[in-house]
């Protein structure tokens, strides 16, 4: 690893290289093996650059952003883990509309007080999304309602051969928490948001209200990549598990929340490996008693 780590500090800050890098460090949930090594881009000739020392030396590529969507293995990760920092916020009117193109790296809270200092609505939905712009389009997140489909109109990404492309409008392919980005093997770069103007008071009102909603109902106060399973077609996932009396189950340091069943979350000292069989033991669980599938929204990555 030693003679791959030389060719990247030839174009990479040596602080932006880490070697066996703790990706508890890197994920919301705070758990994870260690990253063989991780480095931080800020630019599209870094990325170009990482990506071409990878394929020639057959290395694999994982894409990390905020890590909030994520459950990293015990094992960690092998190869090279390309943190996205790309970070840019550009506003321009057109046709009395207004256009906001926002970096990969951005993350949701910091978009979000720009817009609204800006004076700029849409986006209050989204304002406390624990991600970067990159994973809230990769998965179509959204809150309250609203989803990234309904503002994102356009995106470039760089596939893994240093090709960039524009996707735009309906080629997202945005279906429920996934896009056409969810199995393709690119680097979202940025995004263009399709936004409108407001008052800055009932923005702050609506993003405040927001905030109050997702302190008093969801469990802030510990660990966890968000929600953990994805709503079902037929019926609310957080309210089965819970007449299935599993809110509060624990294994090892991983609890299905006492607030709210929809989250695993981690209650101080939770391994990779509790959270993942407790995952195992909802679903099974769920499905014995009440017959019906749950499913992850979580991502699990990382060696078996």
């Amino acid at each position: 690893m030693s003679n791959i780590i030389a060719l990247l500090k030839e174009k990479i800050d040596s602080k932006d290289i880490l070697e066996n890098e703790p990706m508890s460090k890197h994920t919301t949930f705070k758990v994870g093996g260690n990253a063989d090594l991780l480095i931080k881009v800020h630019n599209i000739d870094e990325i170009e650059f990482v990506l071409n020392i990878a394929k020639e030396n057959n290395i694999p590529i994982f894409i990390l952003g905020n890590g909030s969507n994520l459950l990293v293995k015990d094992k960690g990760i092998r190869g090279i883990t390309l943190k996205i920092e790309l970070k840019k916020i550009e506003i321009y009117n057109e046709n009395e509309q207004v256009y906001v193109t926002v970096g990969a790296g951005n993350k949701m809270a910091e978009v979000a007080t720009t817009l609204l200092n800006k004076g700029i609505t849409g986006f209050e939905f989204a304002s406390g999304i624990p991600g970067t712009v990159g994973g809230f389009i990769r998965m179509n997140a959204g809150a309250y309602g609203k989803e990234a489909k309904d503002i994102v109109v356009e995106t470039i990404i760089m596939d893994y051969d240093g090709n960039i492309k524009t996707i735009v409008g309906s080629e997202h392919k945005f279906e429920y928490r996934k896009s056409i980005f969810s199995n393709m093997k690119a680097i979202i770069l940025q995004t263009k948001l399709k936004l409108n103007y407001g008052k800055k008071s009932e923005i702050l009102s609506l993003m405040q209200e927001y905030k109050n909603s997702r302190f008093e109902k969801q469990p802030v106060e510990f660990p966890s990549a968000g929600s953990t399973f994805k709503r079902g077609k037929d019926f609310v996932t957080a309210k089965l598990i819970d007449e299935c009396g599993l809110k509060g189950y624990s294994i090892g340091g991983a609890q299905v929340s006492t607030k709210h069943a929809g989250f695993i979350v981690n209650s101080g000292n939770a391994t990779g490996d509790d959270i993942i069989q407790l995952i195992d033991y909802v679903t099974k669980t769920v499905y014995t008693k009440t017959g019906k599938k749950i499913e992850l929204e979580v991502e699990i990555v990382g060696e078996d």
